[in-house]
């Protein structure tokens, strides 16, 4: 609904979620909305505020992210 000005306006919280895959950045990524939405709803964005690879043996064997996942507060 338009706040006062006619502006729209919404109320917006992140939660930071540390997530990990052996696929992929994205796969971790998405692991991490993943779990967020079995507690939140509304969520509007993930933003990957860090990522990391582990090396075991000379392989990447596991991809981790540090994600902020935003979603809409009623």
């Amino acid at each position: 609904r338009p706040a006062q000005g006619g502006c729209i306006m919404a109320i917006v919280k992140s939660i930071e979620v540390l997530a990990e895959s052996p696929l992929s950045r994205e796969a971790a990524a998405q692991d991490a909305v993943t779990e967020a939405e079995k507690t939140l709803s509304g969520i509007q964005s993930v933003y990957i505020e860090n990522q990391q690879a582990i090396v075991e043996n000379n392989k990447i064997t596991k991809y981790r992210v540090n994600a902020k996942v935003a979603f809409l507060v009623k």
